[in-house]
């Protein structure tokens, strides 16, 4: 095929990074896209200049133009969805991690070998270029044998790039499966790291905790790889008061390998907690700096993309393929299970010849950390805070002081909010933003809003005195929003929510 037609299936915030790998590219453009917000989609298809667009992935699929896909959903959805374009002879890259449970990922693997498709599990990490480049001068002997490999983790409560309520939506869905935020979904990209660069992974020993009951965060994850004396270790922080520099998530990444002779630092990931150059090497000469490795996070993705089409048109070997991204996917599992069975795990116990019932147990329970003294919304802490109607009155008419006036230059809304108290019913209240200025009154049922907000109250307290965020009371199920969800996120801002 001359030019390969890609379909993109999933148009969330994460496929603009996607799309930047066809920007530029001769042998492949993006045909058609598809997603279940009609508005979104077809914002999409005019910004990337796309010749479709789709509200049900099966009529892409069904797309006689389409040669391949790139399935950004997530992840329950990913094995129908692989399975189905598999069936309409679509090449698939798909949006790690691969799926659930290993189960899943087997019926994965039978449908695309069955069907003889170039199959593919994406992760932009291993395609970044400070990682590419250690992983060279690793094979190279430039840090002699390698034995040891650190990993630090750092998310934030504030910086980066605003992220939908509809994608906090599904990753609480998510989170009360067990499939925590950090160390499972974002967790495969530093799993796929730790594999590239040193090789399989033997047996694990994970302790996962969390501050809100909410993030999997604070952890810490070791790990002994199957050959040699190499060893991995990984640490998660969570600082829901401090800023993350970034384009992208509210978070970053380093990263240490030493060896025998030297050591490789690659300094930073998605953020720019540290500036400087993108990788640096300490042997026996001091260090050395690599300037000239290009640090954009947004780099990774183009590095997938172009190695799907290339792997497509048979001039690459596909990076994850179906077998390699299994296994990435049983580390992750198995860090999980450790955390909740409180031993160390051998990877190969998630392969033991158990019957189907245990086996799909197990897989499907990975650990959900929550601790035992974490303070649920409407409990504890929160409810012994005065949520009386005369305390929440006054809690929110002080939002009319908080009204941030350059965030709000030009900004037009209505909002309608409702807090259930414990025991004395709901409070309706109406928030009225124009022209930098905000009134707070009694609700009214002929005014129009733009947003409905309905949330308990001791987490609207906590919301009120910088305890909680939106984000957090959202995602844990104490606040539901109904209407125009980006009017959420420009309130959080204006009232420094």
């Amino acid at each position: 095929m001359d030019t390969i037609n890609v379909g993109i299936i999933g148009c969330g915030r994460i496929s603009d990074l996607h799309h930047a790998g066809y920007v530029g590219c001769e042998t492949a453009r993006i045909h058609a896209v598809c997603d279940t917000n009609r508005t979104l989609a077809e914002q999409k298809q005019k910004a990337w200049g796309a010749s479709k667009y789709y509200t049900d992935y099966r009529d892409l699929l069904a797309d006689r133009d389409v040669d391949a896909v790139e399935i950004l959903s997530p992840q329950p959805l990913h094995e129908v969805m692989v399975i189905a374009a598999a069936k309409a002879g679509k090449h698939v890259a798909l949006q790690k991690p691969m799926t659930v449970s290993l189960t899943s990922a087997e019926r994965i693997l039978a449908a695309v070998k069955a069907q003889k498709i170039l199959f593919q599990v994406s992760d932009n990490y291993l395609f970044y270029p400070p990682i590419v480049l250690a992983k060279k001068l690793i094979a190279e002997g430039a840090i002699g044998m390698p034995t040891n490999l650190r990993i630090k983790m750092i998310s934030g409560g504030r910086g980066g790039w605003e992220v939908p309520a509809s994608a906090w939506a599904w990753r609480a869905a998510e989170n009360a499966q067990g499939r925590g935020f950090q160390t499972f979904d974002h967790g495969h990209h530093l799993w796929a790291v730790a594999w590239y660069l040193l090789g399989r992974v033997e047996r694990v020993s994970s302790w996962i905790d969390t501050l809100d009951g909410i993030i999997d965060s604070p952890a810490v994850v070791m790990w002994k790889y199957r050959d040699g004396v190499k060893y991995g270790t990984c640490e998660y922080a969570h600082a829901p008061e401090l800023q993350i520099p970034s384009k992208y998530y509210a978070n970053d990444e380093w990263f240490e390998i030493t060896g025998t002779k030297g050591i490789l630092c690659i300094p930073r990931c998605t953020g720019n907690i540290n500036p400087g150059p993108g990788l640096r090497l300490f042997d026996a000469n001091g260090w050395k700096d690599f300037d000239d490795v290009k640090t954009d996070w947004k780099e990774g993705f183009i590095g997938a993309t172009r190695n799907f089409i290339a792997a497509i048109q048979g001039n690459a070997a596909p990076l994850l393929c179906g077998e390699d991204a299994r296994e990435i996917l049983k580390l992750d599992l198995a860090i999980s299970l450790s955390a909740k069975i409180r031993r160390e795990v051998n990877l190969d116990e998630l392969d033991a010849k158990e019957s189907s019932e245990e086996r799909t147990r197990v897989q499907l329970e990975p650990a959900q950390p929550k601790r035992q003294d974490a303070p649920t919304p409407g409990t504890g802490e929160a409810s012994a805070r005065d949520t009386s109607r005369d305390a929440i009155d006054v809690l929110t008419a002080g939002l009319a002081g908080r009204v941030d006036a350059e965030k709000s230059r030009g900004w037009t809304s209505t909002v309608k909010l409702f807090v259930k108290g414990d025991e004395a019913g709901v409070f309706s209240y109406e928030l009225r933003f124009e022209t930098g200025t905000l009134t707070v009154a009694n609700a009214s049922s002929d005014q129009p809003a733009q947003l409905t907000i309905k949330v308990l109250a001791a987490a609207w307290v906590d919301i009120l005195r910088g305890a909680k965020t939106i984000e957090d009371c959202f995602i844990s199920g104490a606040l539901e929003l109904d209407g125009a969800i980006e009017e959420a996120l420009k309130l959080r801002d204006v009232l420094g929510l």
